[in-house]
């Protein structure tokens, strides 16, 4: 390869401390390691972070720094001293804020994942910053207001941070095609997707419970988005259409679900299985471990995914179809972008997901199989990461 590039890679690792979000933030770190780049881990939110002991967010974050540290070292892959976090009161960890700065200066990229970072003087010297959209509608919504000149200040103040970067790219892989809602003013949005490090999931075909499982939060903290007179939510608006599901199929069916106050006795009266997600969810091998022993994935998505015909895919759906596990999924227009029909399989009604169950258990060796195949075809992070920089002309 070429001269390895620098790289600072932002996100959410440490400020919602749980193997979800690891794997969705650090794939990055660790893909662009593995390319022979030399990569750093920044986070700078600006927020109160979580803690899950105490089952609320406070400004002191000794427990998700050292969850940051130890989740690094445990990919085995020199990671332990080149991260930084940025707690509320100004301190940084890890990294100083002047090796951090150094760094900056000679960064060639400053990827900043679903805009989780603030973009301070120091950030702003890296030679090309990068915003990854990874939440699509969300990022969007306030665009229309401040085009139209009817926003506030605070929106106001927010798509001028945006604007600050360079390239855009969003996991709403149909922005800007005909059917899709998702405002596409003032930004050009690039499809990108969510790198799997495969390596570090293997086509598990040990046994499985006889489980199709997800992890999930039932309702977002925040007030969903609102684009021209029309709200939109999250995944509890769209689970409600499906409550019904598990009597109506002999597959068991199993959601580890934490947050948004989800009503787990109507779920359980329904029929799910539900389980305690922070029990599952812990740390990045807890989290793999529930997705290597599921059979596979059903789930549904955030209202304002499917609403919008966004071409949004779920990271953690990408996770399954690494391992293995075909995804019987809700359709965001994904379909358009990815293979389906053997390994993922999209539904839109109750019928189509009865459907897709059904598929996959007459032919389970199949799917599976496929499943592996789309992941080695379309989220392979050395191709993710490879196409990204083609895309900023970081890489011929």
């Amino acid at each position: 390869m070429k001269t390895p590039l620098t790289i600072i890679v932002t996100g959410y690792a440490a400020t919602y401390p749980l193997g979800g979000v690891a794997w969705d933030y650090l794939q990055y770190v660790v893909g662009f390691k593995q390319l022979g780049h030399d990569v750093y881990y920044l986070e700078d939110t600006s927020k109160w972070m979580y803690d899950p002991l105490e089952e609320t967010f406070s400004d002191n974050p000794r427990y998700n720094v050292n969850y940051l540290a130890e989740t690094l070292a445990a990919f085995r892959c020199g990671l332990e001293h080149r991260w930084s976090v940025r707690d509320v009161h100004g301190k940084h960890w890890g990294l100083s804020h002047e090796a951090l700065a150094e760094i900056c200066k000679k960064s060639d990229l400053f990827l900043n994942l679903s805009g989780s970072c603030f973009l301070r003087e120091e950030y702003l010297k890296s030679a090309l910053k990068v915003y990854i959209d990874s939440d699509p509608l969300y990022s969007q919504a306030a665009v229309v207001d401040y085009v139209a000149g009817t926003n506030d200040d605070h929106i106001h103040w927010l798509i001028d941070h945006m604007r600050l970067h360079d390239f855009f790219f969003s996991f709403g892989e149909n922005i800007g095609k005909p059917g899709c809602s998702v405002p596409s003013d003032l930004f050009e949005w690039r499809p990108t997707r969510q790198p799997i490090v495969l390596n570090l999931w293997p086509h598990y075909k040990g046994q499985s419970r006889d489980l199709l499982t997800t992890v999930m939060s039932w309702q977002p903290a925040e007030e969903g988005p609102v684009v021209r007179g029309v709200s939109y939510g999250g995944k509890h608006m769209e689970f409600e259409k499906f409550l019904d599901l598990p009597k109506r199929t002999s597959q068991k069916l199993e959601l580890a679900i934490g947050g948004g106050k989800p009503p787990l006795d109507l779920l359980r009266e329904k029929g799910w299985g539900v389980v305690n997600g922070y029990t599952h969810s812990s740390d990045l091998w807890k989290y793999r471990h529930y997705i290597l022993t599921s059979k596979g994935e059903f789930s549904v998505a955030k209202n304002a995914y499917v609403a919008t015909r966004s071409g949004w895919f779920s990271c953690r759906s990408a996770c399954y179809l690494a391992a293995g596990k075909p995804v019987v999924v809700q359709e965001t227009g994904f379909s358009e972008i990815l293979p389906t029909g053997h390994g993922i399989l999209p539904f839109s009604t109750p019928e189509e997901a009865l459907e897709g169950i059904d598929a996959v258990n007459r032919d389970y060796a199949k799917h599976s199989a496929a499943a592996r195949e789309i992941a080695e075809g379309y989220f392979n992070s050395d191709e993710v990461l490879r196409k990204l920089l083609r895309d900023i002309g970081l890489e011929g």
